[in-house]
């Protein structure tokens, strides 16, 4: 009997074992002291333990006293987990003070600090937009519709200096992977968020490692086993200057106690083709990653130096210059992403916590390099979701619905700037309205149109002479050789050629409607937009 016990006990030991690991390789949790994940596993074996061995020492009589003396070390560990925890809050002396110095923030100049807006390189689409074309480009390759499905991750990236969204293409099902595995996934999808252009993109190597991988090739699962000691952050997907993708993992660092103070403190890259990955400290990742710090992260780090600059009690209490960053919209976080140079800057407004009616400034975050910037509001300005109210009630009777802002630079003024959607997800129309003189809100068809208006309206203000206001254009007359239709994203346009001008004219609906009475053979005068370049397309403003 006793042989069998043992022998009991053996097999119950190489079971317990082997659930372990598999239990290990499926949840794949970091093994560092720093993950709570990890702690919950650590706590919950350190349970079934001290109820073990109280069990046992209630039935051995002879054995009682050491089995209750073994309970002391799981006990220790949960205690050791208590204080680490206890370790980690803000509360404790010392803390409030590390929290509020996490993200170094300096003060900034927004109109020596933002480049001047170039409206070529505008965002003028949100995610929400950004899917609605994915999905459209899909649906004209019918061979990948019937297998693949988009992935929702897309994210928005600087790739060869235009802002655009990217995404994997992902199994439709696990019978679709099971089918296609072995050749992988085929393509991702491409939104350029200025043209609401969207193609999907074909790779002569298909991708291999991705979240829609169960087994394997599940790109979280191959980049923990790799680095098992590391705490990922969220992952973005991400191209570099070839088109190449790979997933950019941020590596987390706890600072404070056992588990506060979260920062970034390397990034490990993953091809998402190969599973060949590659570890950088965070200073020195490629210059064309985008995304080495998450928003989500930055937002809190930002949150805690505006709560604890003060010190821990005055966060409660008294609140002397406690400040936030500013709510979104559906109970999410509010934030935009602004294009400058290579990077991708988080932008997000900053109020007060007792009056979070107004902004007392904003925030620009370098997501690469973590560099952060403080932009003050001399008179307050307008928070973001007051700011869509004033743009949707330019256009209550069209019912559309504004884009959460994107902060511009317009004649050295801080400008939100948001798409006009109607109920289909289609962008409509455009407004601009001044953080700091919200009173006014300029919109229009297109986004010279809004230009215009809003600069008028800058004028008029006091806040920028008539002759800056002036919006460069110049006038033209011709004959018309031809006509040709086109719906764009909703919105009917008319485009004209005239006889000896290769120039082909953009006339929007419905702000200039007269053009449905022109026919070729007619002649025609207008005010158009000054030629950009090598562009072949102009926005016509005025018609004669």
């Amino acid at each position: 009997m006793a042989r069998w016990s043992r022998r009991a006990l053996v097999i119950a030991g190489i079971v317990l074992v082997v659930v372990l690991a598999a239990s290990y390789w499926w949840f794949h949790p970091a093994l560092n002291l720093g993950s709570p994940r990890v702690w919950t596993w650590i706590c919950g074996i350190c349970l079934v333990v001290i109820l073990g061995l109280a069990v046992a020492a209630a039935r051995s009589t002879k054995h009682a006293a050491v089995l209750k003396k073994l309970m002391v070390l799981p006990i220790a560990v949960i205690a050791a987990f208590l204080v680490g925890l206890l370790l980690s809050q803000p509360f404790v002396p010392g803390n409030a003070e590390r929290y509020a110095t996490v993200l170094q923030t300096t003060d900034g100049d927004f109109a020596t600090d933002i480049e001047q807006v170039d409206y070529a390189d505008v965002p003028v689409i949100d995610r929400d937009s950004a899917i609605l074309l994915g999905n459209r480009a899909m649906g004209s390759i019918p061979e990948y519709v019937s297998q693949f499905e988009i992935a929702d991750t897309y994210s928005q990236i600087n790739y060869n200096g235009r802002p655009v969204r990217v995404s994997p293409l992902a199994y439709a099902d696990l019978f679709k992977w099971l089918s296609n595995r072995d050749s992988g996934i085929p393509a991702y999808v491409l939104v350029d968020m200025v043209t609401q252009e969207a193609e999907v993109v074909r790779l002569e190597q298909p991708i291999l490692y991705s979240d829609s991988e169960p087994l394997m090739r599940n790109v979280d699962r191959h980049v923990q086993l790799c680095y098992p000691t590391y705490m990922f952050d969220q992952k973005s997907f991400e191209l570099d200057d070839e088109g190449n993708p790979w997933w950019v993992y941020p590596v987390q660092r706890k600072t404070i106690g056992l588990f506060g103070g979260t920062t970034v403190a390397r990034v490990v890259l993953v091809n998402a083709c190969t599973g060949e990955t590659q570890d950088y400290a965070v200073e020195e990742c490629p210059t064309w990653v985008d995304r080495a710090y998450p928003a989500d992260l930055l937002i809190e780090q930002y949150n805690w130096s505006g709560a604890y600059q003060g010190g821990w009690l005055n966060s409660w209490l008294g609140q002397e210059g406690v400040v936030r960053t500013t709510s979104g919209t559906n109970g999410e976080l509010g934030y935009n992403y602004l294009a400058q140079g290579e990077d991708i800057y988080l932008y997000t407004g900053v109020s007060s916590v007792t009056a979070d009616n107004s902004n007392v400034g904003f925030i620009l975050v370098n997501q690469r390099t973590g560099d952060s910037r403080y932009y003050a509001l001399e008179q307050g300005g307008a928070t973001e979701d007051s700011a869509m109210a004033s743009a949707q009630g330019q256009v209550q009777h069209l019912g559309y619905q504004a884009t959460y802002p994107l902060l511009l630079n317009v004649a050295g003024q801080p400008t939100y700037f948001m798409a006009l959607k109607d109920a289909a997800g289609l962008v409509k129309m455009y407004a601009m309205i001044n953080v700091e003189q919200y009173q006014s809100v300029a919109t229009g068809s297109t986004v010279e149109e809004c230009q215009e208006a809003y600069l008028g309206m800058l004028a008029a203000d006091g806040l920028l002479a008539e002759e800056d206001a002036a919006v460069s254009t110049r006038e033209v007359t011709g004959t018309i050789a031809r006509v040709a239709q086109a719906v764009i994203e909703g919105n009917s346009h008319f485009y004209v050629t005239l006889e000896g001008d290769e120039t082909i004219y953009d006339f929007a609906l419905p702000g200039l409607v007269e053009i449905v009475t022109y026919a070729p053979g007619d002649t025609i005068s207008f005010s158009c937009a000054e030629k950009n370049g090598d562009a072949t397309t102009v926005t016509v403003t005025e018609l004669a």
